[in-house]
């Protein structure tokens, strides 16, 4: 089963990351204040990245290297991931 890992821009500007096996779904519950505890407050929320991967574990360790990256490099996988999208 395929999952995703995703990154959201919140209002503050502050950058979230998480994991899910269904992307829409996910983004309903952030976006209506029920989705993780960080993103409550901090909407309206942006959807600035996704990659899918085969499964939950290739998810979680992909969450995991995003999240120990620095705020700078993380700024450029979005830059790279929006210039493929554009293409």
């Amino acid at each position: 089963m395929a999952a995703f890992v995703y990154m959201l821009r919140c209002k503050d500007g502050s950058l979230y990351t998480g994991w899910t096996n269904d992307l829409e779904h996910r983004l309903a519950m952030h976006n209506s204040g029920r989705g993780a505890k960080y993103t409550r407050g901090r909407g309206p929320l942006e959807l600035v990245y996704s990659e899918e991967l085969p499964d939950k574990e290739a998810a979680l360790r992909r969450e995991c290297a995003i999240k120990k990256l620095r705020r700078e490099q993380k700024l450029a996988l979005l830059q790279t991931w929006q210039a493929r999208i554009a293409e």
